[in-house]
């Protein structure tokens, strides 16, 4: 066991903080059994106050694999370099004239998307293809002509898969594609009922995006019962098989799917949106790349705040979402990695042992030790225009934190971020107390990962008996306004 104070003080004015004798009398035994329930794992342990003081540790300099915390850190790069009011936008663009006669756009177009991750989202508010198409009808369009063209302001406009991703997870819904083509978060949600009788085909009721059903082929069959064995198949072409069986009296059968080439759902989907706004495409193709370069917005959608689009990031904990701010404030999709690293020794200092290859944390190869990561979370809030940045993480009770709740702890006492790979569980976060707000950060990489998780929680419990509202404790230590949201 190591326990250290480290010196130093804080920009802003802050109560000093200290666990009291039985807490830290407490978390000694607490260790004790954890060790025991999670045998052949390592743990890296820090808990600090606000001025980077480590009021008590175990291996702080372990470097480990942080899963899904990484996410703590992309968002605070993302910030740092686009603000927290920023918004990713999705274009049409054209070089050209309207002929207002036909209503024919006379030159070229193309649609240009940045990665939002908030694009054609089922079930939440966020931008759509359909306002795009909307808004060009609006302006005239009654006509298009050519192959869709997909560009972006950074680069290749595709997404792929990335290689720093083990195998195993491709094809999962929570490691879809990553790039500027991005829609719905790059999957797709069907729904299916049984055909009328024995032996017909199951029909199709309703599918999103919009336009994605008739990238769907059926293959199944209707069966007596109500057993469900469906699933997709993806084809070459971008597209789904729908094999297996449903019974006869099944009321319906949702399934969901990675959309492994994007830019064909895409395809279909502004297809599907033109449709509606009632535009003609002729010589439908494509999809082309094109390579970026200056043209007039013919319709432009915007997303919502960059700290709002981070709050659900965290609170979901979505890669893509991850993956998607990382590149847009890094300009490139291959630059990401090395810029976060360096932000996150910027932050914390020389000291700081990190290193990530990705930014939502799904990655294997990414290492960082407690330490660096409960001073980074002390840190970044000490630099101006920052002071809320806790309150972008998940509170105990909602998201990933749902679980955190009662033992004498009410809503908005924690904000933190868990992390979850096959060996490793990872929470890291702030608790407020009436005396100011404690830094943790806890991180295990071994095989007993739900023993793990349980006691990460009873950390939290045993610090917060007498917690109190994040939020409040952050404008009574620190000051500072709240995020930007959106009015």
């Amino acid at each position: 066991m190591v326990l250290v104070c480290l010196g130093g003080t804080s920009a802003l004015s802050l109560v000093a903080q200290e666990l009291s004798p039985r807490e830290l009398a407490e978390l000694e035994a607490w260790f004790h059994r954890t060790s025991e329930r999670t045998a052949g794992g390592q743990w890296g342990i820090s808990i600090g106050a606000m001025d980077g003081r480590v009021l008590w540790s175990v291996s702080p300099e372990l470097e480990l694999v942080p899963a899904s915390t990484t996410k703590l850190f992309t968002t605070g790069f993302t910030r740092t370099r686009m603000g927290g009011g920023a918004r990713f936008t999705t274009r049409v663009v054209g070089e050209g004239r309207l002929d207002t006669t036909s209503g024919k756009w006379v030159g070229s177009w193309a649609l240009q998307l940045d990665g939002d991750p908030t694009l054609e989202r089922a079930g939440r508010a966020g931008p759509t293809l359909r306002e795009l198409a909307r808004q060009l009808s609006a302006r005239g369009v009654r006509e298009l002509e050519g192959p869709l063209a997909i560009t972006s302001k950074t680069g290749p406009a595709a997404a792929r898969y990335p290689t720093v991703w083990s195998p195993d997870y491709e094809g999962q819904l929570y490691a879809p594609p990553v790039g500027p083509v991005t829609l719905h978060e790059n999957t797709v949600s069907l729904t299916f009922r049984p055909g009328r009788e024995v032996g017909a085909p199951p029909l199709l009721v309703s599918a999103y995006p919009d336009g994605v059903g008739r990238m769907v082929r059926i293959a199944a069959t209707t069966v007596d019962g109500r057993r469900k064995r469906l699933s997709l198949r993806a084809d070459p072409d971008g597209g789904w098989t729908l094999r297996g069986t449903v019974g006869v009296d099944r009321p319906s059968a949702g399934l969901s799917a990675v959309a492994h080439d994007p830019s064909q759902l895409l395809l279909a989907t502004w297809s599907a949106a033109l449709e509606r706004a009632g535009i003609r495409w002729v010589n439908v193709g494509g999809p082309v790349m094109l390579a970026p370069r200056p043209a007039a917005t013919l319709a432009q959608v915007s997303s919502a705040s960059l700290d709002s689009i981070a709050i659900e990031v965290n609170r979901r904990s979505v890669n893509i979402g991850a993956e998607l701010m990382l590149q847009w404030a890094a300009g490139n999709q291959l630059t990401g990695p090395g810029l976060l690293t360096e932000h996150v020794r910027q932050v914390v200092g020389p000291a700081a042992r990190v290193h990530l290859v990705d930014g939502s944390g799904l990655s294997e190869f990414n290492r960082m030790s407690s330490r660096t990561q409960m001073l980074y979370l002390a840190r970044y809030p000490q630099l101006p225009g920052n002071q809320r940045f806790p309150l972008l993480l998940p509170a105990n009770g909602t998201g990933t934190l749902r679980r955190l709740r009662g033992g004498g702890m009410v809503r908005g006492v924690v904000h933190a971020k868990t992390g979850t790979l096959d060996e490793v569980a990872t929470l890291a976060g702030y608790l407020a107390r009436p005396d100011g707000v404690l830094v943790l950060s806890l991180m295990y990489n071994g095989r007993r990962v739900g023993a793990a998780r349980a006691a990460e929680w009873e950390v939290f419990r045993l610090l917060g008996a007498e917690g109190v509202d994040l939020s409040g404790a952050l404008d009574t230590h620190m000051g500072g306004a709240s995020p930007a949201h959106d009015r």
